[in-house]
């Protein structure tokens, strides 16, 4: 296998944990809107950003999150992999997002007033490997 290793840059702020939550409870129809109008944004990203790449084993992701302060808590920032990840098997990038597709995520966090967003790099592991 050879390995890959791409980034992926998604721009702006994405919806936290404790805005889902908000949502959910308001009313569950706007959760599942929010998530729908987030991931394909995302997917948006990746068509453009990564068209064509697929990964056909285990990767290892990492996760810079730049926000534009310290507000809100890294948890809550972190929350939104879950979109990210779904996103990237909604367009083929990752065939799923199981223990067996990926092995490993880390997250940093950066302040960026001016330029808030989430660079993805996505790096094929060998087999067996961590």
């Amino acid at each position: 296998m050879t390995h890959k290793c791409y980034k992926l840059v998604i721009p702006g702020v994405l919806p936290s944990l404790n805005e889902y939550i908000r949502a959910e409870r308001g009313n569950r129809y706007h959760a599942a809107s929010l998530k729908k109008q987030t991931e394909d944004m995302i997917a948006a990203c990746i068509a453009q950003q990564l068209r064509g790449v697929r990964f056909d084993g285990p990767v290892k992701i990492t996760y810079t999150w730049y926000e534009e302060n310290r507000k809100r808590d890294k948890d809550n920032i972190a929350f939104a992999k879950k979109f990210i990840q779904d996103a990237l098997v909604a367009t083929g990038v990752l065939e799923n997002d199981g223990w067996q597709e990926i092995v490993s995520f880390s997250d940093e966090f950066r302040v960026d007033k001016s330029n808030p967003r989430v660079e993805v790099v996505i790096e094929s592991i060998e087999k067996g490997g961590e």
